[in-house]
């Protein structure tokens, strides 16, 4: 259980501290941080939290990453399924504790409330074909850092530092594309709270992530097909 409540809890993390930036931070007059403070935020989550459970869950945060670790073989089959549980309810927890937070404000207005979406819902009107590319591409790239920087060979703890800037990086190309998702347990978690268009975009962004992640799996096994490696 402890592997799973470490899931949970960095889950809510990361949608709380990502997710907070863009609702409660980006859009100040004048004081806002912007996309590339949310794309900051982002990635400092998955950095601090890898620290801190890395060494306990191996600090996934992200059902497509689970799948992904899965088909490299670098996971156990039983414990897939627990993960995508306990991300999937932490990404709620987070979305909710900001929930609470943002409508305590006077004439609070959520707007999109972070939420992932393609079309009109897109930040900038991005095509349903633009999200599913951005997002299968961006997870497949992330899957092959996250596995090679867990890898064996890779330099001592330089994994939750390239892991935690390639999460910005993607998110730099994509929040204007699809709002970033690559991960569905952050994309349920907004759209339970924002309802309406959101849950009903959502699929595409459990589809196109999972189905990058696999794409990047076998990506880095073929690169490493010669390591002798879980």
């Amino acid at each position: 259980m402890k592997k799973y409540t470490a899931e949970f809890i960095g889950t809510m993390w990361l949608v709380l501290g990502g997710c907070g930036s863009a609702v409660l931070a980006a859009g100040i007059p004048d004081l806002g941080i912007g996309y590339v403070g949310v794309s900051l935020a982002f990635g400092l989550t998955v950095l601090t939290m890898a620290c801190a459970i890395g060494h306990i869950s191996g600090c996934h945060l992200n059902p497509a990453v689970s799948v992904g670790l899965f088909v490299a073989n670098k996971m156990p089959k039983a414990d897939l399924v627990p993960y995508i549980v306990a991300q999937v309810l932490g990404g709620i927890a987070g979305a909710g504790i900001l929930y609470l937070i943002a409508t305590g404000q006077t004439d609070a207005k959520l707007g999109g409330f972070a939420s992932n979406g393609y079309g009109d819902h897109s930040p900038h009107g991005f095509s349903l074909a633009s999200v599913i590319i951005t997002e299968i591409v961006l997870t497949a790239v992330f899957l092959i850092v996250i596995c090679g920087a867990t890898s064996k060979k890779a330099p001592g703890m330089i994994a939750p530092i390239a892991i935690g800037l390639c999460l910005t990086l993607i998110h730099l190309i994509s929040i204007p594309v699809s709002n970033t998702s690559v991960n569905p347990a952050r994309s349920l978690g907004t759209a339970v709270f924002q309802g309406d268009w959101a849950l009903g975009q959502v699929w595409v962004f459990w589809v196109a992530p999972i189905i990058g992640a696999v794409i990047g799996a076998l990506i880095h096994g073929f690169l490493n097909s010669d390591e002798d490696e879980a």
